[in-house]
């Protein structure tokens, strides 16, 4: 008899990373792309894509050290909430938001920033609110590069083990 629950966890796993990624990174990356500040836009674009250039297992016992049960976050939540992060379910999603997370934030910039300014100025003469102008016209344009991103976020989250061992 298979035992198929590897599976099972991993898809559990990666279905709700890509959930919390996907709308993490979709803030995030419209944020950095309304930014003005080129040298605090560039900062955090390097913390954003640490993930992706780091060995999954540096990340991993970052992780650990930051959710650990000495960890600021761990032990915050071993004192409140007496729940231990580390070595649980919700670690390895944590994990997994944190490894896929670049790749879902970068198409999704990458998608923004390939929208002509010149459609965001044509809302903003019509009376569009900037929640309007986001949803029906940036979106809207961005939503291939948006959805490649989610698939590749997916795809990190479900094949995610670096960081998570």
């Amino acid at each position: 008899m298979t035992d198929w629950s590897p599976i099972f966890i991993s898809m559990k796993t990666a279905s709700v990373s890509i959930f919390i990624t996907f709308f993490l990174g979709l803030i995030v990356a419209w944020g950095l792309f309304k930014m003005k500040n080129d040298t605090g836009k560039i900062v955090l674009d390097g913390i954003f894509t640490l993930p992706l250039v780091l060995p999954p297992t540096v990340v991993g016992f970052f992780l650990l050290w930051v959710f650990g049960v000495r960890g600021p976050i761990g032990s915050f939540f071993i004192d409140f909430f007496a729940y231990k992060i580390a070595f649980s379910w919700p670690a390895t999603v944590i994990a997994a938001v944190v490894m896929s997370f670049p790749l879902m934030y970068r198409s999704a910039r990458g998608a923004f920033e390939q929208i002509d300014s010149n459609l965001l100025d044509a809302g903003r003469t019509l009376g569009m609110s900037e929640w309007k102008i986001f949803w029906k016209v940036a979106f809207a344009n961005a939503l291939p590069g948006i959805l490649s991103g989610g698939i590749l976020a997916y795809a990190r989250g479900l094949g995610e083990f670096g960081a998570t061992a």
